[in-house]
Order: structure tokens, then sequence, then C-alpha cells
């Protein structure tokens, strides 16, 4: 799908909302869609990755669904004034770690009049065309917005792109010069109480869990109480004592389990899951870090200390900035990585001649 970089604006926003909102509802039923393509799409979605589940693979099509309503989208965009001009090239380097990890930046993209030029992560090349296939079914005129390619990013305007602390560097010498927003890593994190609920800790099981832990938004590393007691907790992970049967998986804890023995480290395990008292944020897959701290007000500043590594933080601690259990892979719009606007970004480039 090659982009026309001459074609002048067409689509006003109202458009660019319904054919979204429209693509949600479509989203809604893919998950028990019986089409033989679509049940090829999923296939080779997960084949490309043994990461990708059908069911994480739904999930986050569900997940989008709920997120691609005509009253979010409105909600969404309201604060911003998104005005008709030309459109700017926009490079997305997307990463492949969970399933549509890079659809808000193509979603940013396209809402504020912007055109994408996407360079999608091996891991994940097949979904987010299929999905702009049928985009474009619904408003024709995205065919001269949308191009997917494999080779070198050339003819663009600025970047956004998402990967590891290591591929940072390397966008940040290549991509220096142009207006830019560059992820790294970041990871999540719960502070717990003691006086979390069975419900609420199930949710926290959710958290982390959901995509394996290899999202930015699983929680990888828990804030915990000194002298906590672990046997509710480890009741409530229970509920995903399934994701063993998991052979990526297995292996992984298998592997850690090993590795954090042979070297004398004190570990909890429950059979399917780790924890290692750990003062870092990025734990392996199978494994969360745990950190004790006496109060409240002392972690406050340490955790506002962190920013730069935390992704979000789930508790009911009364915390600033905290979100409820069970809604750290289900973010709002307006919950943008990394705290970066996305929208008011590319707005600003659009004033860039």
């Amino acid at each position: 799908m090659p982009i026309n970089r001459n074609s002048k604006l067409s689509m006003q926003l109202n458009q660019r909302i319904n054919a979204f909102a429209n693509l949600g509802e479509f989203l809604h039923k893919i998950g028990a869609e019986t089409e033989v393509e679509v049940k090829n799409i999923l296939g080779k979605t997960q084949a490309e990755n043994g990461w990708f589940t059908q069911e994480s693979i739904k999930f986050a099509l569900k997940s989008w669904s709920k997120t691609l309503t005509k009253e979010n989208l409105q909600q969404w965009v309201s604060k911003y004034k998104i005005e008709e001009a030309n459109p700017k090239t926009v490079a997305i380097i997307m990463a492949g770690n969970v399933p549509l990890v890079g659809f808000h930046d193509f979603l940013s993209v396209l809402i504020t009049g912007n055109k994408v030029l996407a360079k999608l992560s091996s891991n994940d090349k097949t979904l987010l065309p299929f999905l702009a296939e049928y985009l474009i079914s619904i408003e024709p005129e995205f065919k001269n917005y949308i191009e997917f390619t494999e080779g070198k990013l050339e003819n663009f305007d600025a970047v956004i792109a998402t990967g590891s602390n290591n591929t940072a560097r390397y966008f940040e010498y290549y991509f220096g010069k142009y207006p830019n927003i560059i992820r790294k890593n970041r990871n999540s994190v719960a502070v717990l109480t003691g006086l979390e609920t069975e419900e609420e800790l199930q949710k926290l099981a959710d958290d982390i869990f959901i995509y394996f832990g290899l999202g930015c938004r699983n929680v990888s590393k828990l804030y915990i109480p000194e002298n906590y007691n672990f046997e509710p907790f480890f009741k409530a992970m229970f509920s995903w004592k399934e994701i063993i049967h998991n052979h990526k998986y297995i292996n992984n804890y298998d592997y850690n389990k090993a590795v954090y023995l042979m070297d004398s480290f004190p570990l909890l395990d429950n059979e399917f899951m780790l924890l290692k008292e750990d003062k870092g944020f990025s734990s392996p897959i199978s494994v969360v870090f745990y950190e004790k701290y006496s109060a409240l007000e002392n972690l406050k500043k340490e955790v506002e200390n962190q920013t730069e590594n935390i992704q979000c933080m789930v508790s009911t601690a009364g915390l600033p900035n905290e979100i409820p259990f069970g809604q750290a892979q289900s973010p709002a719009l307006w919950d943008y990585a990394d705290g970066v606007d996305t929208v008011d970004f590319l707005l600003k480039c659009q004033l860039i001649n």
C-alpha cells in the first residue's frame, strides 16, 4: 500500500473517527468469527510468534474493540485542536512483544490527519496490515495514508520508534535529526498493603500474566510491606496455573529457576511463577521481583524517583497516578506510553515546514 505523497488532505476528522469506530465494531465480532480468512490470519499471526497464542491475540482484539468506540474517540480528540492541514509522513518503528503493540501509534498518526509509514516487527507483521485493509475498505481514502515497508525508511518527516534501551541508542543516532518519540524499556509495578481483597489480587494476577508478562504494562515488580503474608497472594495467582503448560513459558520458568538456585538466590516458588527479592524492575519471564518498604510515604518518594523505569502502577494505596488492579492492560486512549502525549507531538509536527 504505497503512500501517494502528493495527495492533499481530503478526509475530515469525523470521517476518521467514524472509520475507527467501525473498525472497533469489527474487532468486537472477530473473536467469534468463523470465516476462513480470519482464521487464517489469526493462525498466521500465531505461527510468526510462539508467544502470540490465540487467547493473547483475541484479548488484544477485544481490548481494542472496547476502546475504539465513537464516544471514546471523540472524548480523546476533544482536548486538541486538530485542524485540517497538509499531512506529514510519520515513520513508525514497531515492537513485537505483544499483539498490536504499535496500534496506538498507528491510530494517533491517522486520527490527526497524518500519514503512516510503518516498519513492522518480524514477530508481528500480519495482524496490523490485515486491520489496515479493513480500515481502507471502510474509508478508501486511507489508502493514501498507510504504507508498510520492510526496507529502509525513506521520505518521512517524523519518527516514533519503540524498542529496548539498546535499540533506543541506535534510533537516537539515526533519527535524532527528525522530530521524534523514542521509547526505551519500561516496566509496571504493583504496590501492595496486605489489605487487598481476594478479587483485587486475582485481578493483579491478570496484570502479571496476560501476554506472559511480555508487555511494558505487565506488572513485573511488587512493593510489599515488611512482614507481608504471601499466602493470599499465591492463592490468587493460582487462577493462572495453566500458564505452565505453554512450552515457551515453562522453558523460561525451568531455566530461570535453575540459574537462581545455582547462584543460591532465595526464591518463593508456587510451581509456575518465581518471586525474587530484587531492586530491579525488568524481571525475566516467569519471575516477579519484589521489594519491601517500611512506610508508604517513603515509598511514594522512591516511586517518584523511578518514573523513567515505570510505565504504570497498580494499587489501592492512594498513591499518585495509581490505577486499579486489573486495569494495567486496558489503557484509555489518553494513557500515553512513557507519559509522552503522542497526539500533541504529531500536531506540533504539522506546524513544522
